[in-house]
């Protein structure tokens, strides 16, 4: 298992940008390295959504169409954290954010570990 804890959340104005953070806790045996990471976000009444993700060594990136252009994931391996930058913030984006660790890529809604999540309000 890990522990995952996002920081970063807020509000904002569109046009504006925000970055968020989280912080991973690995299983004993286990490496930060082991996980892939990645950000799903949740809009009220609306399915848990796939925002960006990257492989173990932060080689590689996926993102939503959407998202892309507008928002990098990275990740620090020495210091176990992943995070997102969000640029030019729009109304739509404003949802909450999770950061999920899974062994695996894709990552899945069955297959991730997931933190508690951090609100982001872009108003207009």
């Amino acid at each position: 298992q890990v522990l995952l804890v996002e920081s970063g959340g807020g509000v904002v104005q569109a046009g504006g940008s925000l970055r968020l953070s989280c912080a991973a806790s690995a299983a004993s045996g286990r490496t930060f390295s082991s996980y892939a990471m990645g950000w799903f976000r949740q809009a009220p009444a609306k399915e848990r959504e796939f925002v960006a993700s990257i492989s173990w060594s932060g080689s590689t990136t996926y993102y939503t169409d959407s998202m892309k252009g507008r928002f990098t994931i990275s990740r620090d391996n020495a210091g176990n954290t992943v995070s997102l930058q969000m640029n030019s913030l729009r109304p739509e984006d404003t949802a909450v954010y999770y950061c999920a660790a899974s062994l695996r890529l894709p990552i899945t809604p069955t297959s991730a570990y997931w933190g508690q999540g951090t609100q982001v309000t872009v108003s207009s």
